[in-house]
Formats: structure tokens, C-alpha cells, sequence
């Protein structure tokens, strides 16, 4: 996992972490908002009758017994209220219309009751026994409770949510020098000349910086050691090999017929191995600076060893690349050919700067061939493939391509990409 996947994730988490708690926030503010909302509701409730109260100090006799039809008040207030004045027998004497008919009797002292669908408070007035009953539904209750607890809810879920648009924004202003370290490794190559990731922007990513730098040095002068001995062992092979094939060629004309096809199979085995010590040497040519020039694949072709391979070649086929790595990539894969029982390729460009093999053989099954693509892909060579096919990607990979292995028909099919 790269290092800005690992911010990202870490960034998730936080944020994610921010909105369940500004969340949990909201529903601890909703809990108790509706708890106060109740609290202050009965607080008004028994302010609203001490007011009511006040004003019926003086209520005329003709009320205060029992009369022959009750007194209905009109309510042109907010409609939240209801109230009932109740004389000492039980009897309704005056209430507002939004009170029931049926008089309120639970309470000789003041204090808070319930009576069906509504919340009560009573309060005496008076010495003659009358009690004042100011009431509320709860339905009113429970729209006043929610409408209280939800705009202290979205109070809250709206303070968490610029939290979390500030913690993002943070998160991001802070990995922002992440990312531009990663974007510095992605085209970072140590193996290049006085290759550096530079000063670092924050002082908490200077270690990181300084132990890159020091493994892209110990990998540099490892890689360098490593290049220097195997071309040197390569070309010490190569003029003895040259020799023995030389030999092999002398011994081959003097011999006598009953000798001759042993001998040819020790000439066929000495120049695969020349091939092979070619291939060392591409390889390790493969990750430093290209030679591009114009190459006439006709005549690089013709210099090959077929063994016995028709090789079909368009006239004036040319393209621009490294003519020994390229040497070196249509060696081995031509040798793969006639490994796997081809007898005739076909070469051709179907695209500028792209070189395409299709032999006679047997071919591959299509898993096996998806599980190749896969695999080159990923660069992941070891134990999936021959040297021949990791050869020829690494080429194409130095040229900046990759190398295809396209479904065909019949046999099998190579595609060399040396250009993006």
C-alpha cells in the first residue's frame, strides 16, 4: 500500500469517526432538548394559570354560584391553552372554548394532573373553592417537544457537519505533501545520476526522504556491481564460445558420417548457449540508456540462427529502436518458436513501433495464455514463464512499451510494443 493510500485511509477513518460522533451529538442534544422542551412546557403551563389567576381575583357573584348556563370565553389567543374555572361541588362555571364541556374535577390544591388526552395544572382561586384549570393536549405537547428537540437536533448535525467538512479539508491539506512525495517516487529512478528526492516539505517526512535516498544509493552501486561482473563474464564467454563453435565446425567437416550428428547436436547446444550469454547481456543492457536508430528488420532477421525456421518478412519493414536489444528479444523468441515445434513465422508491423510474430506451432491453451498476460503485466516473471518472454517484455519495457500476447487462431502470437 502506497503511502497517500495509507493518508487516504487514515483521512477515511477520521471522517468517518467525525460524522458518527457529530451524529451521537445530535441525538444526546435531541434527548435533551426534549426533556427541557417538557420541563419548559409546564413551566408555561403554570405561568399561563398564575396569569389567568390574577385576572379572575374579582369574578362576579353571579358566577361564583352555581349559574343556570355556563359562561364560554372566546379564546383569541395562540389556541396552545384551555382553561376551566370549577366551583366547590364540581360544578363548570366558566371556561374558554377551547375547553371541554365536561368540567376538569381532580385537584383541590395546586398541582399538576392528567386528564384523558390533556395535561393539567390547578390553582386555587380564592377562599370560595373554586379551582382555575389551565390545560394543553399532548398532541400540542409532543409537536411543541419535537419541534424544539429536531431545530436543536439539526443545530447540532449542522455544527458536526462544518466539522467534518473542516476536518476533511485539513486531512487533505495535510497529506497534500504526501502526495507530492509519492508523485516524486513514481518518477523517481535510483539508478539515475545524482538521483535525489530532494528536501523534504514537512520535517516529520526528512527521515523517510533521507532512508529512500540511502536505499536508492545502496541499490545503485549493488545494481552497478552486479552489471559490471555479469558483462564482464559475458563477454569472457563469448570468445571461447566463439572457438568451440569454430572447432565444432572443423570437427564437423572432418569427421567421419557416423560422428557427424552427435557432433552437430554439441555445435546446436554450444550456440543456444551463445544466445543465452546474449541474452545476459541484453538483460542487464535493458535498464540503462537506449540507442535508438532506424532498423532495417529484413536484414536483422537474416543474421539470425532460424534452425531450420522459414521466417517471413515484409519488404522495407523498418522501425526505430535498440538494435541489440531488439537483436536480442527476436533471438529468444524465435527460439521459443522452434522449441514449441514451429516451422514458419510470420513477422509484421501492424503499427509504428510495433513488431508482431505469429508462428505455425501448436500455440498455448487460452488460460494458459490470459495466465502469460497476466503475468508479464505485472512483471511478476519468476516461475511463470521461460526467459524468452521476460526477455523480450524487459526490451519492450526499456523502450517504453510492453509486450502483447494477442488470441490467434492457430499457433502463437507475440506482440512487441516499444513505443507507449
Amino acid at each position: 500500500m502506497t503511502l497517500p493510500a495509507i493518508g487516504r485511509r487514515l483521512a477515511r477513518s477520521l471522517l468517518g469517526w467525525s460524522l458518527v460522533w457529530s451524529l451521537a451529538v445530535a441525538a444526546a442534544v435531541w434527548l435533551a432538548a426534549k426533556d427541557e422542551a417538557v420541563e419548559l412546557l409546564d413551566d408555561t403551563l403554570m405561568s399561563s394559570a398564575e396569569v389567568l389567576a390574577s385576572l379572575m381575583v374579582d369574578l362576579p357573584a353571579a358566577v361564583a354560584a352555581p349559574p343556570a348556563r355556563v359562561t364560554v370565553v372566546t379564546d383569541h389567543g395562540s389556541g396552545r391553552f384551555a382553561w376551566q374555572v370549577v366551583g366547590p361541588q364540581g360544578q363548570l362555571l366558566v371556561r374558554s372554548s377551547l375547553a371541554p364541556a365536561q368540567p376538569w374535577v381532580l385537584l383541590q390544591q395546586p398541582g399538576f394532573g392528567v386528564a384523558g388526552t390533556w395535561r393539567l395544572y390547578a390553582l386555587a382561586l380564592g377562599a370560595g373553592g373554586r379551582v382555575l384549570y389551565v390545560g394543553q393536549t399532548f398532541e400540542e405537547r409532543y409537536e411543541a417537544q419535537a419541534d424544539i428537540a429536531l431545530s436543536a437536533a439539526l443545530a447540532a448535525l449542522a455544527l458536526g457537519l462544518l466539522g467534518h467538512v473542516w476536518l476533511r479539508a485539513r486531512v487533505s491539506h495535510e497529506l497534500a505533501p504526501l502526495n507530492r512525495l509519492s508523485q516524486r517516487l513514481s518518477g523517481y529512478d535510483p539508478l539515475a545520476a545524482g538521483a535525489s528526492l530532494g528536501a523534504a516539505e514537512r520535517e516529520e517526512l526528512q527521515p523517510v526522504q533521507a532512508a529512500i535516498d540511502e536505499l536508492a544509493r545502496r541499490l545503485a552501486r549493488r545494481v552497478a556491481h552486479e552489471r559490471a561482473f555479469t558483462a564482464h563474464a559475458a563477454h569472457a564467454l563469448r570468445t571461447p564460445l566463439a572457438g568451440i563453435d569454430a572447432q565444432l565446425a572443423v570437427a564437423l567437416r572432418e569427421a567421419p558420417a557416423t560422428l557427424q550428428p552427435r557432433l552437430q547436436r554439441v555445435r546446436d547446444a554450444a550456440g543456444r548457449l551463445q544466445r543465452v550469454v546474449a541474452a545476459l547481456l541484453a538483460l542487464f543492457r535493458s535498464g540503462v540508456e537506449l540507442q535508438p536508430q532506424p532498423v532495417d528488420l529484413g536484414t536483422l532477421l537474416a543474421r539470425l540462427p532460424a534452425d531450420g525456421l522459414q521466417v517471413e518478412v515484409p519488404a522495407g519493414a523498418t522501425l526505430v529502436a535498440d538494435p541489440d536489444l531488439l537483436t536480442a528479444a527476436l533471438v529468444n523468441l524465435l527460439d521459443n518458436a522452434v522449441r514449441h515445434g514451429a516451422h514458419r513465422v510470420r513477422v509484421s508491423l501492424p503499427r509504428p513501433g510495433q513488431v508482431r510474430l505469429e508462428d505455425d506451432g501448436p500455440g498455448v491453451p487460452a488460460e494458459r495464455r490470459i495466465a502469460l498476460q497476466q503475468a508479464l503485466d505485472a512483471q511478476a516473471y519468476e516461475g511463470r514463464m521461460g526467459l524468452g518472454l521476460m526477455l523480450a517484455d524487459m526490451v519492450a519495457r526499456s523502450h517504453g512499451g510492453r509486450l502483447l500476447l494477442p488470441p490467434t487462431a492457430a499457433g502463437f502470437a507475440a506482440e512487441l510494443h516499444l513505443a507507449p
